[in-house]
């Protein structure tokens, strides 16, 4: 049994965020960041008990409703007095392995060749139609399909086009993602088109923490029991969601409070027009849930703090946030001339807190009442190294900041792959341009239309066919073949020893992965960091997403000692050997960020126990970058020797820019 969304304890931010929303779906959807076991999930799943009961066709695949059928419905065209029926609002889940034919449905292409039959089947997206469409852990979806939640979500409706055969139909949702930071971000543009975001963060207090377990227990032991415990809860904030919802169209967003709108995104400098719609639509939203008939300042505040966040983000390193001053600052000059200051003369009280569900105050401010803003730092201490041995020894220089990043040249894979979509290296998958056609192993999916014409062409005689029109077989079918570009697996493994950061060189080579780092989140690649040091190699950071975790690493990293180079090939060689256990598609790119240099405790063999662990690496035919970072006017060119032993590229730190590319390639010509 669904737990009760009424009985969470705190969550304001996220229960308010998911309540606006279920108000006005205009709003656009809602992302929920947090780390794990914050009752992100729970939240969500209890969100639908509390939705108003929906009306429709009987009969119908796409829930139509009786009062108001969609015209274009595939299931249609249905009378508008068609009988009707009435049943809870759906709860959708969107597991992350989705095809997109799961998705937003498929046609039965082979039915639709050789028996001309145009058989549709709805996907998650007709299933979700005036109901809750759930994606958790979102992040890790790929970004076609976000690309398709989101645009149903903005137009409501969804298109399915396969081979000049097109379906529409209607796609009404409140969509609601959650996501773990730790495992990578959504990229921008994709998290811009989530209307409003909210950071979770499991309570600091003890007894707000027993209060949750009390009530888990409680769940646990007797569901039943205690749904009818909140049964009166429930009730009570379903009729409020449906008087809101009858309030919405006649809430009135004057001049002045659009005026505070604008001004509020200007002032946080968002791109683009879609921060003020959002901020005003859930201005609008939650007047209607407070019962108002206007839009108040408070409601712009509200609003703002739960749809700026995460549109001020400058880089992907930035994580989201909100400054309370300057959105203060903003609500006040912009507040009409006539209106007199809030609060006492000499320089007015805080603003109260944004209302939680309950919406006057009630136990969930109180709550929250010594968290003020709308997502509460975490004080939990974390370690700076973050590597997987616990405090590190004293190093034997401090850390130093990267220099500033730069656009890289792309580095890539040789071969085609067929691993998850991305933008790095060649690969044969779901998305990208036609390159040929074979047989299917199974049902068709991306039909290749020419090459089916041309097999079944010389049996037509055979097959009888005496007029126009062409006989198509199940033999005669081919499936389209599409080559795009794949996410790979990017381990750095850097040099982080004395030679290293001589001459103030780590803070070019912290700059140049800095840079790289930020080529892979723009490519969707899984990192990993390995660093090597002193006596042994750490594995800074295993495979993840998360290139903010790997950002931060690096930033902390500091150097010193001897050049343990053979332990740190050897130890990306276990890291790889375990990935492709876990990931066996995902071909990876090791890129070495060293000297060349190698010391350890057997003096005269380390270079060669390093071209031996480099050998180990090339005999596996793994895929190699070595940035070469010595300087200097004398070069021993051991970084080089280094590269021919992994069988890998060598470039320079300063061939890494793009522009370094362009500048070799206007040479070349020049010199032709």
């Amino acid at each position: 049994m669904t737990y009760p969304f009424g009985a969470v304890v705190g969550m304001d931010d996220m229960r308010l965020a998911l309540l606006l929303n279920a108000v006005s779906p205009a709003v656009g959807g809602v992302l929920v960041r947090g780390e794990k076991g914050t009752a992100k999930s729970t939240t969500v799943r209890a969100l639908a008990a509390v939705l108003p009961p929906v009306d429709v066709v009987a009969g119908c695949r796409f829930a139509c409703d009786p009062a108001a059928p969609d015209p274009a419905c595939p299931d249609g065209p249905h009378d508008p007095g068609a009988r009707g029926s009435t049943r809870p609002a759906r709860l959708v889940e969107l597991p992350v392995g989705a095809s997109e034919d799961r998705v937003v449905g498929s046609l039965d292409l082979e039915r639709a060749l050789t028996e001309g039959v145009k058989a549709f089947e709805p996907g998650l997206l007709a299933a979700a139609h005036r109901g809750v469409l759930y994606v958790d852990e979102v992040n890790l979806l790929h970004d076609h399909l976000v690309d398709l939640l989101l645009d149903a979500a903005a137009l409501g409706t969804a298109y399915v086009e396969r081979e000049g055969v097109s379906v529409r139909h209607a796609a009404r949702f409140l969509l609601v993602g959650t996501m773990n930071p730790e495992e990578g971000e959504l990229r921008p543009q994709l998290l811009d088109r989530f209307g409003l975001t909210v950071e979770v963060a499991a309570p600091r207090d003890p007894a707000e923490r027993a209060e949750v377990v009390r009530r888990r227990f409680a769940h646990d032991a007797d569901p039943a029991g205690f749904a009818a415990t909140w049964a009166d809860e429930e009730a009570g904030l379903a009729r409020r969601i449906a008087d809101a919802r009858a309030r919405l169209p006649h809430v009135v967003l004057s001049d002045d409070a659009l005026r505070q709108v604008t001004a509020v995104c200007a002032a946080f400098d968002v791109d683009g027009l879609r921060a003020d719609l959002v901020t005003a639509r859930a201005a609008i939203a939650h007047a209607a849930w407070c019962g108002r008939d206007e839009v108040t300042e408070d409601d712009v505040r509200v609003a703002a703090r739960l749809a700026l966040p995460h549109r001020r983000r400058r880089n992907p390193f930035d994580a989201p946030g909100l400054d309370d001053e300057t959105l203060e600052q903003a609500l006040e000059e912009s507040r009409p001339d006539e209106d007199p200051p809030e609060g006492p003369g000499d320089g007015g009280a805080p603003p109260p807190p944004p209302p939680g569900p309950s919406g006057d105050g009630g136990a969930q401010e109180a709550a929250g009442a010594d968290h003020p803003g709308s997502s509460p730092p975490s004080t939990a201490p974390r370690g700076e190294g973050g590597g997987s041995t616990g405090a590190a020894p004293a190093p034997d220089r401090a850390a130093v900041a990267p220099a500033d990043p730069f656009r890289t040249r792309r580095l890539e894979v040789p071969g085609v792959g067929a691993s998850a979509s991305g933008r790095r290296s060649r690969a044969r998958g779901d998305r990208g341009r036609v390159v040929g056609a074979n047989r299917p192993s199974g049902t068709v999916t991306r039909l290749h239309l020419t090459a089916t014409v041309l097999a079944a062409a010389p049996h037509q005689v055979a097959r009888g066919r005496t007029g126009p029109g062409l006989r198509i077989a199940r033999e005669d079918l081919r499936q389209a073949v599409l080559e795009g570009r794949e996410g790979n697996l990017v381990l750095f493994v850097v040099d982080a020893s004395g030679s290293m950061g001589a001459r103030s060189r780590m803070a070019a080579v912290k700059g140049a992965v800095l840079s790289l780092l930020l080529d892979a989140y723009q490519r969707r690649d899984k990192v990993g960091l390995v660093t090597f040091r002193g006596a042994e190699a750490e594995l800074a950071l295993p495979p993840t997403w998360s290139v903010e975790a790997a950002a931060a690493r690096l930033t902390a990293l500091p150097t010193g000692g001897r050049t343990p180079l053979a332990a740190g090939l050897l130890r990306a060689h276990e890291t790889l050997r375990v990935e492709r256990v876990r990931d066996p598609q995902r071909r990876p790119l090791l890129v070495v960020v060293t000297d060349g240099r190698a010391t350890g405790a057997r003096g005269s063999t380390a270079v060669a126990d390093a071209h031996a662990a480099a050998g180990v690496l090339a005999a596996e035919g793994t895929a190699a970058v070595v940035v070469d970072c010595e300087s200097g006017p004398v070069r021993l060119g051991l970084a080089g020797a280094l590269g021919t032993a992994l069988g890998a590229q060598t470039l320079r730190l300063e061939e890494l820019a793009a522009e370094s590319l362009v500048q070799t390639v206007r040479s070349v010509r020049e010199a032709a």
